[in-house]
């Protein structure tokens, strides 16, 4: 499991970040009004395990919650984790539907 104080909220790059063993994962983002567009999902190649994407996308979903704002996931790998994972539904603006 990913420890929580290991993630980066990189606002200069825009981008969430997280090391693997001296790589970077990291999610694009661009935020707008009370929405957060999730655009760029980038994993190291020598990540193998779908187990850490779970893991790196509930972190950021969760603190994207802390936030009070919405969500609005543009990249395919983001949509779907948010479609398997149906709790996080709730955070997606009025009106989007995925």
């Amino acid at each position: 499991m990913i420890d929580a104080a290991e993630l980066i909220d990189n606002t200069f790059l825009r981008q969430f970040q997280l090391d693997v063993e001296g790589d970077l994962a990291t999610i694009e983002y661009s935020l707008q009004d009370r929405k957060i567009f999730l655009t760029k999902l980038t994993v190291p190649e020598s990540v193998t395990d779908d187990v850490f994407v779970e893991d790196f996308l509930k972190l950021v979903m969760e603190n994207i919650q802390d936030r009070n704002i919405s969500v609005v996931p543009t990249s395919p790998p983001i949509a779907k984790f948010i479609r398997r994972n149906r709790r996080y539904k709730s955070m997606l603006p009025v009106g989007v539907r995925i």
